[in-house]
């Protein structure tokens, strides 16, 4: 489980850094793995970030996401060995290929979605290769070439990096299973998916806000996440301009109706004030449909930004009814 880096936006820099670091406090004193640092052209340096986080706490991992259109892949080979061999550390990694074609065409990346994920494909097994470590590595692509390359210092084998590829595509898919990456992407109201696990080896982004009663979650729900017409409007304009097939899916969802659906609630995401579906009920009501989930496949937990430290509490105290449900 891994939570979400927090926004900057309206913080001094000095507001943000206590604030990152009192969150990825709050999430190791819970048990939380990790936390997912975004990567576009309008956030901050995800590694400059994953640093901080490093340097703050004591086993916490950042899962640090990963372009291709800003970052050599022998670059990030030599920053993960750099850190494990200075911190003794490790980093996590989210592969994702960038879903607005604005910020693509800003950096001159042409190439259309699948051929993205193609690109994605060499550029994760050069990184693979080269943290390996047994040999120099010799790659000839389409899109990148090596001539017996070596990462130093070699990294420890027991600091390699957690894999994950972001996507719901069959471009993402065929990606993944090359990879042997975990698939990350959004949870989709659960009547979605189909029998067997259709979503083996994956993981979900969402937001969790359990209390004792629903009308109490739902009292929580409401107050953090009103009715904002001016927030529909932007995520209509915004879903005009970004090719992230999950994204869009999501959009669709949204756009036919936010209401809730039992426990599953689509508004935060229709007035864009965050990129992921909620859970919103009684601890049991939500550790049930998180134990839904899981029979489906799903291994990897993403919880939303983290607004005080209580709703991790609350967001354990949920997943442990659907640990009991899956037992």
């Amino acid at each position: 489980m891994y939570t979400t880096f927090p926004s900057a936006a309206g913080r001094t820099p000095w507001e943000f850094k206590e604030r990152l670091i009192q969150e990825a406090k709050w999430a190791e004193a819970a048990g939380i793995r990790g936390m997912l640092v975004y990567s576009d052209n309008t956030l901050l340096d995800p590694w400059a970030a994953a640093q901080l986080l490093i340097e703050n706490t004591v086993r916490f991992v950042p899962l640090v996401a990963v372009n291709p259109v800003y970052m050599h892949p022998f670059s990030v080979a030599r920053m993960i060995s750099s850190i494990g061999f200075l911190q003794e550390r490790q980093v996590d990694l989210n592969y994702v290929i960038g879903g607005f074609s604005r910020h693509l065409r800003e950096l001159g990346c042409g190439l259309d979605h699948d051929r993205r994920y193609d690109r994605l494909t060499e550029y994760v097994e050069i990184v693979q290769q080269l943290l390996d470590g047994d040999r120099p590595v010799s790659y000839d692509g389409e899109f990148y070439q090596l001539d017996h390359a070596t990462v130093t210092p070699p990294l420890e084998p027991a600091l390699k990096p957690g894999v994950f590829v972001s996507g719901t595509s069959e471009a993402c898919r065929t990606a993944q299973q090359r990879l042997g990456a975990t698939r990350l992407s959004y949870p989709r109201e659960i009547g979605e998916y189909g029998e067997g696990k259709p979503l083996a080896d994956g993981g979900f982004r969402l937001g969790i806000i359990a209390r004792d009663t629903a009308e109490e979650a739902w009292a929580v729900a409401h107050a953090r996440f009103p009715s904002d017409p001016l927030g529909e409007e932007v995520h209509e304009i915004a879903a005009e301009t970004v090719e992230s097939q999950w994204h869009l899916s999501l959009s669709r969802d949204a756009f036919q109706s936010h209401a809730p659906k039992d426990t599953y609630w689509l508004y935060p995401f229709r007035a864009y004030k965050t990129f992921c579906p909620y859970l919103v009920g009684t601890y049991e009501q939500v550790g049930k449909l998180l134990a839904r989930y899981l029979a489906l496949g799903v291994s990897t937990l993403i919880l939303d930004v983290v607004t005080e430290e209580a709703d991790l509490h609350h967001s354990m105290r949920a997943l442990r009814h659907a640990q009991g449900e899956t037992a």
